[in-house]
């Protein structure tokens, strides 16, 4: 396998500027799935979050585009508006050096004002979700008749939440001579008719995305009665004090319950669900990413496609309906090579749960209890944490750099105060 992205086929302009972003080493997807698309072909990747696939669609995309033709070239659909923010923002970085214009669709903004940004100058690459993409292709503010290239992101997701027909409908407007790659963790029945209807002969290529995703990330289960969950919450929070942590419910109504009691305890901490306006969870996810928040609570389709740089750890506050959704979860962290800590608090009725997300990923996850510990909890909780800060210096260094100086200190230091006392 190539060991550099030049050896792949990528530009020594475009080379230089993955350089200068820190990109040095092309990841095990990136080094199959880059070379396909250069050739023109179209592709089926299977590949869990986190392996890197966004710049494998994406480098063969920005080395194809001709800047000096004013139009739409590429399109990549999304099932998220966060993930088609997450794409536009890593293109961008490398996009603007060569003159290419990325615009990103989603619902929660104008339509007008998508419009007058469609209108007001070239647009080579869009990234938009199902729907809002229709939308501007039936007020005909979107033109396909210079498109080269479509790309599915997320694919098995955009279908579990009922956006096929209208992926279907993006594809037929879409030129036949056009080149189409599909990304996905899983491959259901309804991917499959995509493929038979809408790709020519397509290269498969599948990456096992847990080796990649899990390697790197400590994975821990305690067992708790739901009553003492909140209690065993703050304690980890409190002994372990991670640097960014995301924490998981299983629904929006226990995002915002746990969110609000986390904020009455004075833990820095912001909850990301679907009923924030776009504004709202732009203004969050920006406060997390420049660590003026530590915690965040949040459901798993709000935090789909997230890529946060220094979260050092993941809380499974409910325990993932499957494997697939826990992998993903954990994925938050353990990013880039760096190590991360995944821990899921498990009441009695979750066990079986967790059983079937063992079986799924194929490894026992390890238990924190009362037999490793020299230390015993407080209260009626019975599991022992080690002492020593669990955190990713390298990680922490990057996120602290990008904090601006008037960006005020989270409450941390107010939280860290209060970690002796009783919750």
């Amino acid at each position: 396998m190539a060991s550099d992205f030049q050896s792949l086929g990528i530009s020594e302009e475009l080379k230089n500027i993955l350089v200068k972003h820190g990109y040095k080493e092309p990841t095990p997807i990136q080094q199959q799935v880059i070379p396909v698309l250069l050739s023109g072909k179209d592709a089926i990747a299977q590949s869990q979050t986190g392996t890197g696939k966004t710049l494998a669609f994406a480098l063969p995309i920005l080395q194809r585009i001709d800047n000096k033709k004013p139009y739409v070239q590429a399109l990549i659909i999304t099932p998220t508006r966060e993930l088609a923010l997450q794409i536009t923002n890593e293109i961008e970085k490398l996009s603007k050096p060569l003159g290419i214009k990325a615009l990103s669709l989603y619902g929660g903004k104008e339509l007008e004002t998508q419009s007058k940004k469609l209108k007001g100058g070239a647009v080579h690459i869009i990234i938009g979700t199902p729907g809002r993409i229709l939308d501007h292709l039936k007020r005909r503010t979107l033109n396909f008749g210079g498109l080269s290239m479509l790309v599915l992101d997320e694919a098995d997701q955009m279908i579990k939440l009922g956006f096929l027909e209208d992926i279907e409908i993006i594809m037929s407007a879409a030129p036949s001579q056009r080149q189409t790659m599909l990304f996905s963790a899983t491959m259901p029945k309804g991917i499959r008719s995509l493929v038979a209807r809408y790709m020519r002969k397509p290269v498969e290529i599948r990456v096992q995305g847990k080796h990649v995703t899990l390697d790197e990330i400590k994975q821990i289960a305690i067992e708790v009665p739901e009553k003492q969950k909140i209690y065993a919450l703050c304690k980890l929070i409190d002994q372990l004090n991670p640097f960014l942590a995301i924490i998981f419910c299983i629904s929006k109504e226990r995002v915002k319950a746990l969110n609000l009691e986390l904020g009455q305890k004075g833990y820095a901490v912001d909850a990301l669900h679907g009923d924030l306006s776009q504004n709202k969870r732009e203004q969050i996810l920006k406060r997390f990413r420049n660590a003026e928040l530590q915690l965040l609570v949040a459901t798993d389709i709000a935090a789909r496609g997230l890529d946060i740089e220094g979260v050092t750890h993941i809380f499974n506050y409910d325990v993932p309906k499957n494997a697939e959704t826990y992998i993903h979860r954990i994925g938050r962290t353990g990013r880039a090579g760096q190590e991360g800590m995944a821990i899921t608090l498990v009441d009695e009725a979750e066990i079986e749960r967790l059983r079937s997300i063992e079986s799924g990923i194929n490894k026992r996850i390890d238990r924190w209890t009362d037999e490793n510990q020299d230390n015993p909890g407080e209260g009626k909780l019975d599991f022992f944490v080690p002492k020593k800060s669990f955190e990713i210096t390298s990680a922490i260094k990057s996120v602290k750099s990008r904090k601006s100086p008037g960006v005020k200190p989270s409450g941390r230091n107010k939280r860290v105060q209060k970690s002796n006392k009783k919750h």
